[in-house]
């Protein structure tokens, strides 16, 4: 997870939570300070900004909730959001219990259903299969993103329909690494792949099991691909080639049990 030194003058800050998810834009923000549920530990404030009523506004909600507000040079904001382009001069940080290392996953699980993704980058998509997985019988779902990506685009928040905090993710920077961290704790792991044979309604899965989900326009990579122990495909009608892979993440979600 993220430690930042993230001051208004720059100092090295100790005390940060451990599990900080940091979203960035100026609605996402305005709409998470609204937001009763989420748990905020920090604003983040370019000195840059031109007075707005949408930065009064967050201001004002900070306040009110007794959220601490830090002003940074811009270039400090930028190393905050870590998408200059798009912070839109703020950015938040939040408490996501629900961000877990992969041990302590393994240690509270005998058993467990993992949704991993493999090069899915579309914010919506994402969205969509939090959603999906959050509301089905995924226990976990398995994300590859070096500092906030791709869990803190707007659209990703906004796709996920509220469910982005409750569904226990685990973010690691190599999903290749992190698969064979799964098998040698037992795991078996499943990639999906439109030729396969094997109709994922007949595959015998293992009591801890992941499925890997790659892009719609490639698939699952090779390198990730000889990782797998098999694999299987959704039949489809028709002369259909596939399905977009928030349709694949749904349809496993519902038939895992």
């Amino acid at each position: 997870m993220r430690s930042e030194k993230s001051s208004k003058f720059g100092s090295c800050d100790l005390t940060l939570p451990p599990r900080l998810l940091t979203i960035y834009g100026r609605k996402p923000v305005l709409e998470a300070l609204r937001d009763p549920d989420l748990q905020i530990f920090r604003l983040h404030m370019a000195t840059s900004n031109r007075p707005s009523k949408e930065l009064r506004q967050m201001e004002e909600w900070a306040r009110k909730r007794g959220v601490e507000i830090r002003y940074h040079e811009k270039k400090a904001l930028s190393r905050i959001s870590k998408n200059a382009r798009q912070d839109q001069g703020v950015a938040l940080d939040i408490v996501a219990e629900n961000l877990l290392e992969i041990d302590a996953f393994l240690q509270s699980r005998e058993r467990f259903r993992i949704v991993a993704l493999d090069r899915v980058t579309n914010p919506q998509n994402v969205g969509m299969i939090i959603r999906s997985c959050a509301a089905g019988s995924i226990d976990a779902l398995l994300l590859v993103g070096k500092g906030n990506a791709p869990l803190v685009s707007p659209l990703t928040i906004k796709a996920s329909a509220g469910t982005l905090f409750k569904l226990p993710i685990l973010r690691v920077d190599s999903l290749a690494e992190s698969l064979r961290r799964f098998r040698e704790a037992g795991s078996r792991i499943y990639t999906l792949d439109s030729h396969a044979a094997c109709d994922y309604r007949e595959a015998e899965l293992a009591d801890r099991t992941i499925f890997v989900l790659g892009n719609e326009s490639e698939g699952v990579s090779p390198e990730i691909a000889a990782l797998g122990d098999a694999s299987i495909s959704i039949p489809m009608n028709r002369g259909v080639e596939s399905l977009n892979v928030a349709v694949t993440a749904a349809l496993l979600a519902f038939c895992t049990d």
